[in-house]
């Protein structure tokens, strides 16, 4: 049987899906695996913050035209990056085992995020870090960073930020472990961050893939997307959620004005067997002044 695997370009997605590729193989010996190379339109723009020109579909759709079109039988994702809503036939097969979920703070000059000084410099790309960022520190400036890993390290060298913020997971999977100054738990990150999805038709692939799933890590992911389609979360708005599946089910999450003057924030913990908590924390959120927040970003 032979598989074909649709990725990304970055070194980073290509990571990823040999990765899979070689966990595929790991449990099916026989079957061969060919990776594709796949241009986004996430790849090609990379002069805009993401919530002006799309969100997180800019990241997937060509690969979900390419499944369609059978050129390819998989597609490797970060798990951040998938929307909420997949189109028509099209399923999450596998989730995988979780590596470092927060993001990490990246500097040349400062030990730590509070080490700042007044006035400096910190890139993102993401309105979710930028938002929490300017909550704890409102005297610095955010500045928009977009690229893959070693653009993003690369501007960072060259003088243009005093620091910058990444997940963490993309820069221990690349090497870049040693980089990171501090792992900045007090932001809670994206839904999905530090896992990987495989996406596929409603067919064979989607048996196969299925091996690869990590139970806890779905389980957690599932409510952390639970919670996004509940507040209507993309890229376009500074929402975060962290959920930790054990003998309890524990979750935390956020709203933020992009500016970070409004924050919203909540946890909650349930137990295992625990239905819809994701929804329920967002409803708690929303009421709180969430839904405020949100309706002045449309």
């Amino acid at each position: 049987m032979r598989i074909k695997i649709g990725t990304r370009t970055s070194r980073l997605a290509l990571w990823q899906a040999n990765f899979v590729a070689a966990r595929l193989k790991k449990f099916f010996p026989d079957v061969e695996v060919e990776l594709v190379a796949v241009h986004t339109t996430g790849d090609k723009i990379l002069d805009a913050p993401l919530a002006k020109i799309g969100g997180k579909g800019l990241f997937t759709k060509e690969l979900e035209l390419q499944m369609a079109r059978g050129q390819i039988d998989a597609a490797v994702h970060s798990m951040k990056d998938v929307p909420t809503e997949l189109p028509e036939g099209f399923r999450i097969a596998a989730v995988t085992e979780r590596a470092q979920p927060f993001d990490a703070f990246v500097s040349n000059r400062f030990a730590s995020f509070d080490a700042l000084p007044i006035g400096a410099v910190v890139g993102t790309s993401s309105l979710r870090r930028a938002a929490q960022v300017l909550s704890l520190r409102p005297d610095i400036t955010v500045k928009n960073l977009r690229g893959n890993v070693d653009t993003r390290l690369a501007k960072l060298d060259a003088g243009d930020f005093d620091a910058i913020i990444l997940a963490a997971a993309g820069l221990e999977r690349l090497g870049h472990g040693a980089r990171v100054r501090e792992i900045l738990t007090q932001l809670i990150p994206a839904a999905g961050q530090g896992a990987l999805a495989i996406e596929t038709r409603d067919d064979d692939a989607f048996e196969l893939m299925q091996r690869l799933n990590d139970s806890a890590t779905r389980a957690a992911v599932d409510i952390e997307r639970e919670f996004l389609t509940a507040v209507g979360g993309s890229c376009q708005i500074p929402v975060g959620v962290f959920a930790q599946v054990g003998d309890t089910v524990s979750v935390r999450a956020i709203i933020a004005a992009p500016d970070g003057r409004h924050v919203v924030t909540d946890s909650v913990t349930a137990s295992a067997d625990d239905k819809h908590i994701g929804e329920r924390l967002a409803r708690r959120l929303l009421n709180r002044g969430g839904r405020e927040i949100l309706d002045a970003l449309k």
